[in-house]
This record gives C-alpha cells, structure tokens and sequence, in this order.
C-alpha cells in the first residue's frame, strides 16, 4: 500500500513539474521580432555612386538557438549628388530631366541561421553625442539579389554580412533598441560600399515561446 502511494505522488510530481516547465516555455519570449527602416547613401568613389538607399528590414532574434534572421527589401537610385557630379548624359542630354538615369533598382537580402553576439565591441557607431551602446550583433552570409536575380550579373550571390542594433546610453536609456546598422563584405561591399549602412528601429515585438528549444 505504500509502495502504491509512493509512485502514485511521484506520478503526481512529474506531473506538475512537466506542466511549471511547459508554462514557463510558454511564456518566455523565444523569439525578440524587430524591424525597422534603411535611409543612408554609399561614398561617391569605388561603388559608382552616390547611390540613395531606402528601404525595410526585419530581424527575428531566436534566444533558445542562439540564432537569427534577418532580411531586407531596397530601393537604390543615384542620388542629387550623383546628378550633379554627372550633368549630361552619354548624348550630351541634362541628366536631371531623365530619372530613368539615376538607374533605379532593388535588392533582397536574406541571412538565415546568423550568429548572435550580446554586448559587442566592433560595431560602427556615429561620431555624434549622444553615442548609442551596442546591444547586440549578428553575423553570416546573406543572399543579396538584384531586380529579382543574381547580384552581381555574373552570379555570385553571397556575401558576409554584419548586422548591429544599439540603443540609449546607461544613464538614460528612452529606446534600447534604437539603431541599427549594416556592413557588407565582398564582393556585395563593391555595390553598398564597405562602410555602415544605417537605419532605424521602428518596431521591437517579444514572440512568446510556441514550442521552440523543445
């Protein structure tokens, strides 16, 4: 009779347990979603440009893992600069009274599986105060498509890239999630340019756990 009592409380026990576990998992933010918007330009020299880059960008921060996803939608154009530093067209035409000139295109960029590294010490941040504190950064090789296909032409798709989100200072944090920024590798860096891309944080949305880490 004991005996049956005894494993009938440790049926019980494991019981509960299993249940505190699954209703913590169920609560816990598995996944930070952030997104957000891109407005900056490229240096004049080694891209062809100017180039004005507008566009949006989501980032899904998948704790349990360790992992993240991020993705971007650009528009990309010359920019005022570039119409200045290039008056007339190869027939002699004012480039400003043409946009079709400033050679208007997109890219989508998508890194899966990136890593993810908290409080990092090489992320590019503005030289302007109030400075942002890095928050975190995330790191791999995304797949960079131009009007829909291979970027560049010739087919190489891939590239290394470095994605940054930082916020307010310690003293007085408003937004901790703020900026952010990207940095491409080659050869994706002889389009964009090799310096900080930046933009903003529109948007941080925690995800509760549906299962994820299981």
């Amino acid at each position: 009779m004991n005996s049956r009592r005894i494993l009938w409380t440790i049926g019980v026990v494991l019981v509960l347990v299993s249940l505190a576990s699954s209703g913590a998992r169920a609560q816990a933010p598995a996944t930070l979603h952030l997104s957000g918007l891109i407005n900056d330009y490229t240096p004049e020299m080694g891209v062809s440009g100017p180039w004005e880059i507008r566009g949006t960008w989501s980032l899904d921060l998948k704790e349990f893992d360790g992992k993240a996803d991020f993705s971007a939608v650009l528009n990309m154009e010359h920019s005022d600069l570039w119409v200045e530093l290039n008056p007339m067209d190869s027939k002699g035409l004012p480039t400003i009274d043409n946009p079709a000139d400033r050679v208007p295109h997109t890219h989508h960029i998508a890194m899966t599986g990136a890593k993810i590294t908290y409080n990092p010490t090489d992320c590019p941040l503005p030289s302007s105060a109030p400075i942002p504190i890095p928050r975190f950064e995330v790191t791999g090789t995304a797949t960079v498509a131009a009007n829909g296909g291979p970027f560049p032409p010739t087919g190489a798709v891939s590239s290394q890239l470095q994605v940054c989100i930082d916020g307010g200072t310690d003293v007085a944090t408003i937004v901790p999630h703020s900026n952010i920024t990207l940095v491409f590798g080659a050869p994706a860096s002889g389009h964009f340019g090799a310096q900080a891309i930046h933009g903003v944080v529109r948007k941080t949305d925690p995800k509760p756990d549906n299962g994820a880490g299981q």
